[in-house]
């Protein structure tokens, strides 16, 4: 199967991923380092080249709007302030890198506290779920 598409509900999906994400700290650590290595992500992408950025911007929004509009609208925004800021501070590889790597010893610390693995392990589209359920549990609360 490939890692942009999905035959699940957004629901399913994300009713999967609460599963090994109960801890208040592992859910704290998430919403932080989520959203971090997303940024991250794109930093290093738009480092290689801005046109592959576009291409892999266009993949993961139509994985994100076969779910939900509303998670495509977001993510859709998400994305072009990822890509501003990455324009905006212009840092090096580098300082990129490290963030990524303390950002992921960080999700993996949430998981030590949690007491379960990854959700990824099982099924790599749970690298473009946690994104979602970030989003979705910090639109539950506004």
């Amino acid at each position: 199967m490939s890692l942009l598409v999905s035959n699940k509900s957004l629901q399913s999906w994300l009713d999967e991923y609460a599963v090994s994400h109960q801890d208040h700290t592992n859910k704290l650590i998430h919403v932080i380092c989520v959203p971090v290595i997303f940024l991250t992500i794109v930093a290093l992408i738009m480092n290689i080249s801005p046109i592959l950025m576009a291409v892999a911007a266009v993949g993961v929004l139509w994985f994100y709007l076969r779910l939900s509009l509303s998670l495509f609208l977001a993510m859709a925004v998400f994305i072009a302030l990822c890509v501003g800021f990455v324009l905006l501070v212009n840092w090096h590889v580098g300082v990129w890198i490290a963030i990524f790597v303390v950002a992921w010893i960080g999700q993996f610390v949430g998981h030590k506290i949690e007491g379960a693995k990854p959700s990824f392990f099982e099924d790599l589209q749970f690298l473009l779920i946690g994104p979602a359920w970030v989003a979705m549990n910090l639109f539950k609360r506004a």
